[in-house]
């Protein structure tokens, strides 16, 4: 059968064009990808006590602990350090989440019907 099964749909139907199309839309998506993982956002709590730095696919990259804020010697003020640096990467998620957002909705929101959005999924790692 040699038949295009598309010509139903009236002539012109480049089947070819359309792949074509999608595999240039992954390459974008694969390069922003990328340029997420290079650019860094931060998250801070307690007035700078603690600071997080994750990259832009929300990998945690960096903690930074303002000096005299905790001495270590309290297991409350311990627990309480814990609980900041799970805030502050918290906070320094949501801005990955938003660059990602920024860099790849329009990317990925022109795949239409063909799985894209901003939703996660395969290919859009931390955007679940």
């Amino acid at each position: 059968m040699t038949q295009n099964p598309f010509d139903a749909l009236g002539g012109g139907f480049d089947m070819n064009a359309l792949l074509q199309q999608a595999q240039q839309m992954q390459q974008q998506l694969e390069q922003a990808q990328a340029d997420l993982a290079e650019q860094t956002v931060e998250g801070t709590v307690a007035g700078g006590a603690v600071t997080v730095t994750a990259n832009g696919v929300g990998e945690l990259v960096e903690v930074t602990i303002r000096a005299g804020e905790f001495d270590g010697s309290d297991p409350d003020d311990l627990s309480d350090l814990s609980d900041l640096i799970v805030a502050a990467y918290r906070d320094a998620r949501a801005k990955s989440e938003a660059l990602a957002g920024e860099s790849l909705g329009p990317l990925a929101g022109g795949l239409g019907g063909l799985g894209g959005g901003t939703g996660g999924g395969p290919g859009l790692p931390g955007l679940g």
